[in-house]
């Protein structure tokens, strides 16, 4: 995610690289969301800009899909899957626990700034319910004594005092 070019420059990069494909706003956002993290207030002028749309337009498609987030997220994002399988196996208990031990709720990053946590709905891994994804990895059967497990890796990485 990090790049040595200043946000302006960075985002006219990525606006010219999409501009030219069709239905261009959500490739545009999401390579944007891809470089910074999230999508910077600065963009949404730009887009409009660059594909000949008002800021309303822009921000009606950002503001529609929960994926896109309006501020940096944490060093790590936890996502909690709310589909049917994982509601069925304790999904809802799993959820309050992660709210309850993180202090935050969807949408929102932990005061350190270690954990953003998202709702996902469905991580495909249905036979391992319920499941979280955190960053790029998958985990099943998720309690809630492994989920602070897992957090404490997160918050404390091996070799700094954490426990496995």
């Amino acid at each position: 995610m990090t790049n040595p070019l200043p946000t302006q420059a960075r985002l006219h990069a990525l606006i010219d690289a999409h501009r030219t494909l069709p239905g261009a706003t959500l490739p545009m956002l999401h390579a944007i969301q891809d470089s910074f993290g999230y999508v910077p207030d600065e963009a949404l002028p730009m887009i409009a800009s660059a594909l000949n749309l008002s800021r309303a337009e822009i921000q009606g498609v950002v503001s529609f899909y929960p994926h896109f987030r309006r501020s940096p997220p944490g060093r790590h994002t936890v996502q909690i899957c709310r589909a049917e399988s994982c509601l069925a196996m304790g999904a809802e208990a799993l959820e309050a626990h992660v709210k309850a031990q993180l202090g935050v709720d969807f949408h929102q990053t932990t005061a350190d700034g270690t954990v953003t946590l998202e709702p996902v709905y469905c991580l495909g891994n249905c036979a391992c319910s319920p499941a979280i994804r955190v960053d790029d990895d998958i985990f099943g059967r998720v309690s809630a004594r492994r989920f602070d497990a897992i957090v404490e890796e997160l918050q404390h990485p091996a070799g700094e005092g954490a426990s496995a």
